[in-house]
This record gives structure tokens, sequence and C-alpha cells, in this order.
């Protein structure tokens, strides 16, 4: 795991607020001078810490309005079979994220599409079909609360996105 002082936290606070942020900008949020900033952004993606720089996109304005969590178990436990299982769910293009989880199911997949059709498909053509699968359990998202936030990274004692107050704080005084 790469070592990250404080400057490196402040630079991914600022990068996952704002991912188009010029290097300048960025410099000056941390009290850096621009070139080393650039080193150690430069830095942070070669060790893999950035793994890229991507839109995020609202579903529901592209026609992707249905998001579903899959539970999948998988038989035949063993090292070769989830690997092999993990490879094939890696190359479905709706499944936007999986997880391998403990408890009843083996692995949890979101799974985002147009409709309830489309959904369909993608559980009888491609889902059903992985190796391995033995169950499938389908969990339909009904609203977004949240997707896919900034991390609250260790040490800085506060995640990027800045509000007036802490929102647990106003909960807990009525």
């Amino acid at each position: 795991m790469p070592k990250l002082d404080a400057f490196d936290l402040a630079i991914l606070s600022n990068l996952q607020e704002n991912g188009r942020a010029a290097n300048v900008d960025i410099a000056e949020a941390v009290h850096l001078s621009p070139s080393p900033c650039l080193r150690r952004i430069r830095n942070l993606e070669e060790q893999g810490v950035i793994r890229g720089y991507r839109a995020d996109i609202d579903r529901t304005k592209v026609g992707l309005g249905l998001t579903v969590f899959v539970e999948m178990k998988v038989g035949g436990h063993n090292k070769e079979s989830a690997n092999r299982f993990q490879e094939v769910l890696a190359e479905v293009p709706e499944v936007i994220s999986c997880f391998m989880i403990s408890g009843s199911a083996d692995f949890l997949a979101e799974v985002v599409v147009e409709d309830l059709p489309a959904y369909e498909r993608v559980l009888t053509d491609k889902l059903l079909t992985l190796p391995f699968v033995v169950d499938i359990r389908s969990n339909f998202a009904i609203r977004t609360v949240k997707t896919a936030g900034p991390l609250k990274l260790p040490g800085t004692g506060e995640s990027v996105r800045k509000s007036s107050g802490d929102p647990f704080d106003e909960l807990f005084k009525k």
C-alpha cells in the first residue's frame, strides 16, 4: 500500500471534488507549487491510487432507469471456479460493480439497464449462463438515495463534500 502524506490526501480530496480541476488550482488549494503538485498527481496515477477519471452521469437522463442488485451463489467453491466466474462476470457491460461477499450469497453485482425487459435479457442471456451459478436473487432499487460519492479519506477528518454542518447533528437535535 502506498504511503500517502497530507499533501497526497489533500490532492486526492480535491480531485474527488473536481476531477477536471487544473493543476494550478489544485496546487493552490493544497499549498504546493504547480510542479511538485503535478509530480505527486503523476506518482499517484503510477501507483494506481488514482485509477482514472470519468464523468458522473445521471443514469435516468441517458435512459438507464433500472438498477438491480443481484445476489449470486456459485457452486464448486474453489479458487479456480471463483476466478473463472469473476473473469466472465467482468465482461458483462451492464454489471457496473461487483463484490465478493459473505453471507447467503457469494457475489453481489450492481446491474444498470433501461427497464425490466432489458434486465430480463441480461438475466437470461448472461447471468444465468455464467459458469458455476447455482442461485440468483434480484433486488430492484426503488429510489436512488446516494450513488458512489467521494471517499472519506483516512486522516483527513472529513469527506470532500463539505456541508453547512453534519446532517447527523441535525437529526439528533430533535
